[in-house]
């Protein structure tokens, strides 16, 4: 449905909204109201993915670290989500902005008719002109409904509203060619058209004491972003009316131009690439994945090299090329212990085999249920 607005979402690490005191960053809070407050003026809107719950929370419970046990988390989740929440409504509401707080799992996102109910209230807000405050619901996640980081449920959101553009706050300015705290000739990125095994390798771990995520989680969520056609920015959280800037046009940091010309990606296939995490994992030799890439071919089970994890069939996977790169995610075809029998193996072979018969015909992936990463 066309709009007369541009949306934005962005993601906001804990880092950028805590400081080293381990204090909310209350006058960052403050800024990007204001920048709302701009972008509203020039014809967009904004989302805000925000990190940060447990660092608020941790020392008004008095810990004087981030606490490692899961009770603990998710009692400063708890906490810390009415604080931050109370700061979000007080800097919007003195600017005359509304905003709401969306608390998701991979509960709530890994069903189709959940995912779908998600998409039409996260429209619906944007549409009634408010401010949507998104963060996982770290009060009542555990390892297997976990995101893992918000910079996956960034690109998440950015698919549900259709976004034009999803901008990272980060603690640093952009992509460098090496981590810049540790080599001297780390030389900045300014532009990524593709996102190869060489761009992956310049990524490191996080740094922040109070995070979770990295510069791999960014770009790996900004690749799955080039796939829908959706430009990413990562940006320093400290860069001066950063998100009115890019709106205007203006190169911030680093930019993850999605391929021109490419085909709309059917939502269905957006739903593969987010909703779920992966169960398991396939690699395939380079026939296939060339097959894959190239030719928008199925996944056969002949083109399978190795099959790891344990799953049912319809659970998500994630295609891996001979050198490790993930390439593409699918809904597999048939379950873990009947794929790691028929992997390499061509359909008379499958056919004339008992225990293999069901998968007769059949690709492991269908191409109908299958995203290829740009």
């Amino acid at each position: 449905m066309a709009t007369d607005y541009k949306t934005m979402v962005v993601k906001i690490g804990s880092s950028t909204l805590v400081g080293p005191d381990r204090a909310l960053r209350r006058s960052f809070i403050a800024g990007l109201a204001d920048e709302a407050r701009r972008l509203r003026a020039m014809g967009w809107r904004l989302v805000v993915v925000s990190s940060g719950a447990i660092a608020c929370g941790a020392p008004v419970l008095g810990f004087t670290a981030r606490p490692t046990d899961m009770p603990s988390l998710q009692a400063c989740a708890s906490v810390g989500q009415c604080v931050l929440s109370a700061v979000y409504d007080e800097e919007f509401r003195a600017r005359d902005l509304l905003t709401s707080l969306v608390l998701l799992t991979r509960y709530d996102t890994a069903h189709r008719s959940s995912y779908l109910h998600a998409r039409d209230t996260l429209m619906r807000l944007v549409e009634l002109g408010v401010v949507p405050v998104v963060n996982e619901n770290d009060t009542v996640t555990v390892d297997e409904i976990r995101f893992g980081d918000n910079d996956t449920l960034a690109a998440l959101v950015s698919c549900l509203v259709s976004a034009d553009l999803c901008v990272t706050l980060s603690d640093i300015d952009g992509l460098y060619t090496a981590n810049p705290m540790e080599d001297p000739d780390a030389r900045f990125i300014p532009r990524v058209e593709r996102i190869d095994a060489a761009i992956i390798a310049s990524a490191g771990d996080s740094s922040s004491a109070v995070g979770t995520g990295g510069m791999i989680t960014k770009i790996r969520a900004s690749r799955i972003l080039m796939t829908a056609g959706i430009a990413s920015v990562i940006c320093s959280g400290a860069e001066e009316r950063a998100l009115s800037r890019l709106a205007a046009g203006e190169s911030v940091g680093t930019l993850f131009a999605p391929p021109a010309g490419r085909c709309e990606i059917a939502p269905r296939k957006l739903w593969i690439a987010l909703g779920d995490a992966a169960h398991g994992t396939v690699t395939v030799d380079a026939g296939a994945a060339e097959a894959l890439v190239r030719r928008g071919s199925s996944l056969l089970p002949v083109g399978i090299t190795k099959v790891e994890g344990e799953f049912t069939a319809g659970a998500t996977l994630d295609v891996r090329d001979p050198d490790g790169l993930t390439i593409a995610r699918g809904l597999a075809q048939a379950g873990s212990d009947e794929l790691k029998l028929a992997a390499g193996r061509h359909q008379d072979e499958i056919a004339a085999n008992r225990l293999l018969a069901a998968l007769a015909g059949k690709p492991a992936i269908h191409r109908d249920e299958l995203i290829v990463f740009a």
